[in-house]
């Protein structure tokens, strides 16, 4: 930027730092000098600026008031972050973590806020697929249960965003416990967390300070759920089959009850 240290506005260094973020595939740290003020004040002002509602505002800002130019400009988002996702799951990252997930005795899948539901979805497909899974979401001292219900063998897959949060770092340290598999899908904390993860998956979540988007999330764990069916195919298609004849024999069940509700009784 050419300005010597100090002498960065806050609106500076952030557009500064978008730059870098968009230009290069790196996780990227930035130096936000005590959040550009003396006090604590300052600093959660800085945080502030970086929270949902700032992130959203943001975005609606870019979008203005046209529904087409908010099309546009999230397709476009999840575009360039999908491409970037097939340049940065190599096959022999996706493989490992296709092998991981059909031998695993049971994987219990964490996110928190709502990457919680993207959790539950992973947890509800695995086990349509024949995979025992569970899904923890649960944030402060509620996730002290599911902690507690963490068993020897298990495999977990974190979704976690931005920094480690409390939850994460309990549930890290209880996986150290017990030995745990351990698989990170994160936009930035897999180098900082590399030390205590078996593999790490980035994907993005859109712009750091815009509103954060899920779409190549997504992708990448139906990509895992394809890969995983694939790899035990017989056992994934006995499970389905299993389930399919449960729910026919739902349907006949309901229409049983409908007939009899419709046919004359013998007092007619």
């Amino acid at each position: 930027m050419g300005k010597r240290d100090g002498k960065v506005t806050r609106e500076e260094a952030l557009a500064n730092a978008r730059m870098i973020v968009d230009a290069c595939d790196l996780p990227v740290s930035a130096d936000l000098e005590k959040g550009f003020g003396d006090g604590p004040d300052a600093a959660a002002e800085m945080r502030a600026s970086l929270a949902p509602a700032s992130r959203v505002a943001r975005t609606l800002g870019d979008t203005g008031s046209d529904p087409k130019s908010a099309f546009d400009m999230t397709i476009g988002i999840h575009e360039r972050a999908l491409d970037k996702l097939r340049r940065d799951i190599n096959p022999a990252l996706f493989k490992a973590t296709v092998d991981q997930l059909a031998a695993a005795r049971r994987i219990v899948v964490f996110g928190i806020g709502p990457s919680a539901a993207v959790a539950g979805y992973f947890a509800f497909q695995l086990n349509r697929f024949g995979i025992a899974a569970a899904s923890l979401g649960e944030t402060g001292q509620s996730l002290a249960d599911g902690l507690h219900r963490l068993r020897r063998g298990d495999l977990l897959v974190m979704l976690a965003y931005t920094r480690p949060t409390p939850e994460l770092e309990a549930l890290l340290d209880r996986a150290d416990q017990l030995g745990l598999g351990k698989i990170l899908l994160s936009d930035s904390l897999g180098v900082a967390l590399a030390s205590r993860i078996d593999l790490s998956l980035p994907v993005e979540r859109g712009r750091a300070d815009r509103i954060s988007m899920h779409t190549v999330t997504l992708g990448l764990i139906e990509a895992l759920l394809v890969g995983v069916a694939a790899r035990r195919p017989d056992k994934t298609m006995k499970s389905l089959m299993s389930l399919d004849s449960l729910r026919a024999k739902l349907a006949g069940c309901g229409r049983r009850r409908s007939r009899a509700r419709q046919s004359p009784s013998a007092a007619d």
